[in-house]
């Protein structure tokens, strides 16, 4: 609850009107609601009623102070401290509910046991299997170059938490050696993939179908070049819709049956 003052001018002069208002929660967001107009109040009035709106709670009952009253003293309680509001701040906010999505589907698919089965045999600073981890939920929230991921994406997520990775670990060179490691392992990945997907679904299938991403294409070709990417027949670039997100650029849609 609060009082809230209403500014009338009357014959030349301002009149100071008063309200007790609380705060309540509604299906469309918080709403105000007016409980009483208190009229013209002098400084002692308006004292007066603020110390009464201290000491009252939600109960209608007299014994609890507001929370940061400055006249409200701190119980004798090791589980309790004053809080000094002004002073309250809000430091590295980071993502968390996209990355710990990604991370949860990255378990239910069972791919944090098959890459610390297939990649952490060796004792690197960083698990492999947890750095794959970081470049597929990239791709699942943010698509972005590995560069982009360590300068900008990666610190600005919760990750190192949910992965408990140390800090300054993750770099686009680990990542790179990340992508050499999971080469080898496509064949595996995929059925792997295939494994789950029947498990998870309870879906019986002869031939899978999957699309698996597009790229794009950047720098300059003489405009007589030969190649996959030259003359009107076999031109396989063309603008239009990229999962990447460069509409400036021509596109190459890579798709596996």
């Amino acid at each position: 609850m609060f009082l809230r003052k209403l500014r009338v001018h009357k014959d030349g002069k301002e009149h100071g009107y008063w309200s007790l208002v609380e705060t309540i929660r509604t299906a469309d967001g918080p709403r105000q609601r007016t409980l009483c107009y208190l009229g013209e109040l002098n400084s002692s009035a308006h004292a007066r009623w603020q110390k009464t709106i201290e000491v009252f709670n939600e109960h209608g009952e007299s014994a609890q102070l507001k929370l940061f009253s400055s006249e409200a003293e701190v119980p004798d309680d090791p589980n309790v401290a004053r809080v000094l509001v002004k002073k309250v701040r809000v430091e590295r906010t980071r993502r968390f509910g996209d990355c710990y999505l990604g991370l949860e589907l990255w378990k239910q698919l069972g791919l944090a046991e098959f890459f610390a089965q297939y990649l952490d045999v060796d004792g690197a600073d960083v698990p492999w299997s947890r750095v794959a981890a970081v470049l597929a939920i990239n791709r699942l929230c943010a698509p972005g170059s590995e560069l982009a991921v360590e300068q900008h994406w990666y610190p600005s997520t919760a990750l190192d938490d949910l992965l408990h990775i140390e800090a300054g670990k993750i770099n686009d060179t680990r990542l790179y050696r990340c992508l050499d490691r999971l080469l080898p392992l496509k064949t595996k990945i995929e059925q792997h993939l295939k494994q789950r997907f029947g498990e998870l679904f309870q879906a019986e299938f002869d031939v899978l179908l999957y699309d698996l991403t597009s790229t794009y294409v950047e720098g300059r070709e003489p405009h007589d070049a030969a190649g996959l990417f030259a003359g009107s027949s076999s031109r396989l670039r063309a603008t239009g819709f990229g999962a990447d997100r460069q509409p400036g650029r021509f596109s190459v849609q890579l798709r596996t049956v």
